[in-house]
């Protein structure tokens, strides 16, 4: 270790509101990759840094460290315009599934990597898992290779890919350090710009299900990744979607591919169908593939009717060693053997499908993840089957759950009992789409 820095004064220093050199933040963040500086030091700091934030110069330091701790992937092999979506996490949110297929059959190269669940967000990882014999751990020369050929890859980071990303990834979710802009804007851009991409597109959640609650911190979490994909060269589009109430109607894992597999045959719910198509749209417009949203939407919409898209989606299973038969007939995924109804107490109208309190029912039946060791129960879930502003009458089914042990039933009863509220008046439901930044 360079005798000339300490990381006891590093820690002082941002604890006390100081600034850290460029020179600090990449000794830091080098030395915790090479595991040279214990987890209960980098705790320290990275509450540090939730406590007092990084100032621009700072955060620069901070996602140039963690991008150049690890491998830097070259797409250049690939013609096609390589752009990627991120979303910053909610419940239902299954939107990567149908939108790589249906970008990808529009003939831009989509090289997707995803991460896995933690709390009560989903992770698009353990949904594609539900496939059997779906591999996504996938090493570099692999990934090249697999991009060249079906113009998609949906797998997660490898292990040589932005390192001190994952190790502070897993301390972040342990040490309550989560909802930090720095933190979470410098976890995403590093690994993004790892991948050498063309363009990205932003999903970034806003309400009860978001990590971040409100409209302005989102905005400020999207103006600060654009700002970072701007210093790079990166071309960056963010759209702040609502997560107020849990996004389609499937909340699990098994049952979200069934629902993505729908809206890729032309189905599915309107306010899936609606942030899937604007997301893929700007990918569209980022790829020049349209010269409008207009011929974005008709070109998205015909690769969905020709089964294009679809295709794409058998295609890439197949490519990555899963068992297309499960997309031909989602029936064949995994589903747990019980079922149970939450019904509506009175007639009215619903006001509140709490997206929050549903991802915790969902993790309590086993559908997510308390710790990053948890494993996954790919069968379980929900299905909400009224949304905010839907008349509903006494005795009405509002949401189904699929469940294997009675006692995380039980776990999880109260929570969806919770979130729903009826009411005398109708509520508008609120609008998916809160606005965008680029």
């Amino acid at each position: 270790m360079n005798p000339a820095m300490n990381v006891i004064e590093i820690i002082q220093c941002k604890r006390d509101g100081g600034t850290l050199s460029a020179e600090q933040i990449r000794w830091v963040i080098g030395r915790y990759a090479a595991d040279e500086i214990p987890d209960y030091q980098m705790s320290a700091l990275v509450m540090a840094v939730f406590k007092e934030g990084l100032n621009a110069d700072e955060l620069a330091a901070w996602v140039d460290a963690m991008l150049h701790s690890g491998d830097v992937l070259d797409f250049s092999h690939v013609a096609a315009p390589k752009i990627d979506k991120h979303s910053t996490g909610g419940v239902g949110d299954k939107v990567s599934l149908p939108l790589g297929p249906m970008v990808a059959a529009c003939g831009v190269a989509v090289p997707m990597m995803s991460g896995r669940g933690l709390g009560h967000t989903g992770g698009t990882l353990d949904k594609l898992e539900t496939i059997p014999g779906f591999r996504t751990a996938l090493d570099p020369p692999e990934f090249r290779a697999l991009l060249a050929q079906t113009g998609l890859v949906l797998a997660g980071q490898s292990e040589t890919l932005v390192p001190a990303d994952r190790r502070l990834y897993a301390l972040r979710d342990a040490t309550g350090t989560v909802e930090s802009i720095p933190l979470i804007s410098s976890s995403i851009m590093s690994k993004k710009l790892a991948e050498g991409l063309d363009g990205l597109v932003l999903d970034v959640k806003v309400g009860r299900g978001a990590f971040m609650k409100h409209a302005e911190e989102s905005r400020t979490l999207a103006e600060t990744m654009v700002g970072i994909g701007r210093s790079y060269g990166t071309p960056v589009r963010a759209v702040l979607t609502d997560m107020n109430q849990p996004l389609g109607c499937e909340v699990g894992n098994a049952c979200e591919v069934a629902e993505s597999v729908e809206v890729l045959r032309g189905g599915g719910p309107a306010d899936l169908l609606e942030v899937t198509y604007r997301l893929a749209e700007e990918m569209l417009l980022l790829g020049g593939a349209a010269a409008d949203r207009a011929e974005a939407r008709s070109r998205l919409e015909r690769a969905v009717s020709s089964g294009a898209a679809f295709g794409k989606l058998v295609e890439v299973v197949e490519a990555q060693g899963g068992d297309p038969a499960v997309i031909h007939d989602p029936a064949r995924l995994p589903a747990a053997p019980h079922h149970h109804e939450v019904t509506a107490a009175r007639s009215g109208y619903l006001t509140r499908c709490d997206a929050l309190d549903l991802g915790v029912a969902a993790m309590r039946l086993g559908a997510g993840r308390e710790r990053k060791e948890d494993a996954i129960d790919p069968g379980v879930g929900l299905r909400i089957l009224a949304k905010v502003g839907d008349a509903v009458e006494a005795g009405q089914p509002l949401v189904r759950l699929t469940w294997a042990d009675r006692t995380r039933l039980e776990q999880a009863l109260p929570l969806v009992e919770r979130a729903l509220e009826i009411g005398e008046e109708r509520v508008a439901p609120p609008p998916l789409i809160h606005g965008e930044v680029s």
